[in-house]
């Protein structure tokens, strides 16, 4: 299947690939996807998490599959014979997913996309980044990131990265970002703050952060509230190439540092990145080199 994100930079759209596990219909996003692939029987992994249904090597290349249905405690399917591999490609990681059905592509905006309440995500333990209603369906957008790091937690941030960073200056520049995971974003301030940055502002997504942008250049205040933005690229409600593309065109703003911090950074996103602006690209498990990015771009010294 060819997967090449041919949707113009910083429009604030995506394309939904949907599918169904069980009798439920599921989202994930077109650019986090490699490849898909009819059912083969995997090969099973001696003393493997319960959820990884084992691996299989479509050319030359072993890659783990997890099971959906079991990450989300529901019945298998005794004939999985017409069930499909979705192989995706994020955090620098190629994983495959057991699916039991894949429906199509849907080009969709981000601002019609909600996320989920507290009821649905509490404390950031659902699996649920967004929902979204496509010809009378509810098609919930899972956080495959997240199902991932469960499963390997080596795969999420590398906060060691950052362990010997606790005897640095205190910085307080402001520092503002852009991120829809709650937990994710706790991890991230943590570990700025561990790294000697302690001024900063987090939006639970793109069109969060722009308006207090505005805010800031309403009230002619711009440099003293914001030194440096830190964005994701999936959000729901404004995307953060949608922001890059905004800031970047912006007069008033567009010396203002921005940083992408995403687990979608490979190379096709890094073009759109540069295109729109940004000044800095990273995927999302190097924290340590976010830290070093930030240092460059607010002539810090780190130390």
């Amino acid at each position: 299947m060819d997967t090449g994100i041919l949707l113009e930079s910083g429009t604030n759209e995506l394309e939904i690939l949907e599918f169904k596990v069980g009798k439920n219909y599921y989202g994930i996003n077109v650019a986090k996807i490699r490849e898909i692939i009819s059912y083969q029987v995997p090969t099973p992994i001696p003393n493997a998490d319960p959820r990884i249904e084992g691996i299989f090597m479509p050319r030359d290349e072993i890659i783990s599959i997890i099971n959906l249905a079991k990450v989300m405690n529901m019945e298998k399917v005794d004939d999985p014979a017409n069930d499909m591999f979705i192989v995706t490609n994020f955090n620098k990681l190629n994983t495959a997913f057991h699916v039991n059905n894949v429906l199509g592509i849907h080009r969709v905006s981000w601002s019609d996309i909600i996320k989920p309440d507290s009821t649905i995500n509490t404390a950031g333990e659902g699996m649920a980044t967004g929902i979204i209603r496509i010809d009378g369906r509810l098609i919930i957008i899972l956080d495959f990131e997240k199902i991932v790091s469960e499963i390997n937690p080596e795969t999420g941030l590398k906060i060691s990265d950052v362990e010997h960073m606790n005897r640095r200056e205190r910085y307080d520049m402001p520092i503002i970002i852009a991120e829809d995971s709650a937990l994710l974003s706790k991890m991230i301030v943590n570990c700025l703050e561990q790294a000697g940055y302690t001024n900063i502002t987090v939006t639970d997504n793109g069109k969060e952060c722009w308006d207090k942008l505005l805010k800031y250049k309403k009230d002619g205040a711009i440099d003293e509230n914001v030194s440096l933005i830190i964005t994701d690229i999936e959000m729901p409600q404004m995307d953060g190439h949608r922001l890059t593309k905004l800031v970047k065109s912006d007069e008033e703003l567009k010396h203002v540092p921005l940083i992408i911090f995403s687990s979608l950074v490979n190379d096709e996103m890094r073009r759109k990145g540069e295109q729109l602006g940004a000044d800095a690209q990273l995927s999302k498990p190097e924290i340590g080199e976010l830290v070093n990015e930030m240092d460059k771009l607010l002539g810090i010294s780190g130390k």
